[in-house]
């Protein structure tokens, strides 16, 4: 069996490729949080497996049984000492959801915990996620002086302006059901044997099926994104301008405290 190699101190992201699908994972030991290092290889990742002329699906997981994504590393935030600084880092948020949204292979996220902030953007950036019925969902920018806004397209495209808008303000908790009724989630499952089930099935589905039609269906999906680079980029360098207020700033330090 092969396994994904072992989580490093400051973040991994590995993959191999079998039988047509690629299985992407990445990690860091505080919670699955993301630092820049961590962004842009799980960016850099999945363009190179999309464009794997052997890769039929992507699988996109995170290490570990607890947390599936912390969102931002707050460690890095912290850091951010300018304006120019704040929107590369917030870039990498962009960055990843760009490549998923422009790969042309599928993305099967498989979501084993719960998920906060720019990991919620993940999930929604996937083609299709499954996720157990402790993943709940949570947008917290706000609770630390920002806001959702590069991770902001991809969420409500998926889900529409009335329950993103919801999830920006009010910055609660929202269980793996309402994700599954929302859309966030295609399915969720009681036990993660269920969800390793259910991922093995409908990997195998889609290993199988015409990949031009696989193809087409996401292209579709996706379409009229095409500014989202500009877009993002935009949001990015507000998010960056915003991380410096001294607000923000007394936010984070009482939210990491």
């Amino acid at each position: 069996m092969i396994e994904h190699r072992p989580l490093e101190p400051n973040g991994t992201v590995s993959s191999f490729t079998v039988d047509g699908v690629a299985d992407v994972c990445f990690g860091h030991p505080k919670s699955n949080s993301l630092p820049a290092s961590v962004l842009r290889a799980l960016a850099e990742e999945i363009k190179r497996v999309g464009e794997r002329v052997d890769v039929r699906v992507i699988v996109l997981r995170a290490y570990g049984t607890a947390a599936f994504c912390a969102g931002a590393s707050f460690d890095e935030l912290v850091a951010i000492s300018d304006p120019i600084a704040g929107q590369e880092f917030f870039m990498g948020f962009a960055r990843v959801i760009l490549a998923m949204t422009r790969c042309p292979k599928p993305i099967v996220t498989r979501v084993h915990g719960k998920v906060v902030g720019g990991g919620v953007g993940i999930v929604a950036a996937s083609d299709y996620a499954l996720a157990v019925d402790r993943a709940a969902l949570r947008l917290s920018e706000l609770a630390v002086g920002l806001g959702p806004f590069v991770v902001g397209p991809v969420i409500e495209r998926k889900i529409g302006p009335g329950p993103f808008s919801a999830m920006a303000i009010d910055a609660d908790w929202r269980d793996a059901q309402w994700g599954a009724t929302q859309g966030l989630y295609a399915k969720v499952y009681d036990s993660t044997a269920g969800l390793d089930s259910g991922l093995e099935g409908l990997v195998r589905q889609l290993a199988a099926a015409n990949p031009d039609a696989v193809r087409q269906i996401k292209a579709n999906a996706w379409a009229g994104t095409d500014d989202w680079p500009t877009l993002l980029a935009e949001r990015a360098a507000m998010s960056g301008r915003m991380v410096l207020s001294d607000y923000t700033r007394a936010a984070i330090a009482k939210f990491k405290a």
